[in-house]
């Protein structure tokens, strides 16, 4: 399988209020910028869209090294919250509604298909590539006010 290293990042203005996201596909000597946004949406679903909108361009499956400064993302995938989430009817330990469900169920379905590995980064520090997606969530954000 080929190995695609992604970095993601969501930004957005309030929480919730205009929001965007960025993502950063390398692939050997390839690297492709994306990034989107919306007019009324929360940080933490511009996060989860920056990772799905990366893996869906994947056209096949692949081992993804996936880079976010996102601790829910990471967490939930690393730690398997998620999944217990689903398994429970989108409900959270705590008996508390899970939030994103559909966000969520898409970006578990993709998990199924890639083998994600994931990693936490810092935000707004020294590394370039989570630097650059944080620049193009925050200008997605601003085109959506």
């Amino acid at each position: 399988m080929k190995t695609v290293t992604i970095y993601t990042d969501g930004a957005c203005s309030g929480n919730p209020g205009p929001g965007g996201w960025g993502a950063i596909l390398q692939y050997g000597p390839h690297t492709k910028e994306i990034s989107g946004g919306e007019d009324h949406t929360t940080n933490n679903r511009m996060e989860l869209m920056g990772v799905i909108s990366a893996l869906r361009l994947l056209k096949e499956p692949c081992i993804v090294e996936l880079y976010s400064d996102s601790k829910y993302v990471i967490d939930a995938l690393e730690k398997g919250w998620a999944r217990g989430w689903k398994a429970r009817g989108w409900v959270k330990s705590d008996k508390k509604p899970a939030l994103n469900p559909d966000l969520w169920e898409e970006l578990l379905g993709l998990c199924d298909v890639h083998t994600v590995r994931t990693h936490w980064v810092k935000g707004h520090s020294t590394n370039p590539y989570n630097n650059r997606c944080d620049e193009l969530a925050v200008e997605e954000s601003r085109r959506h006010k």
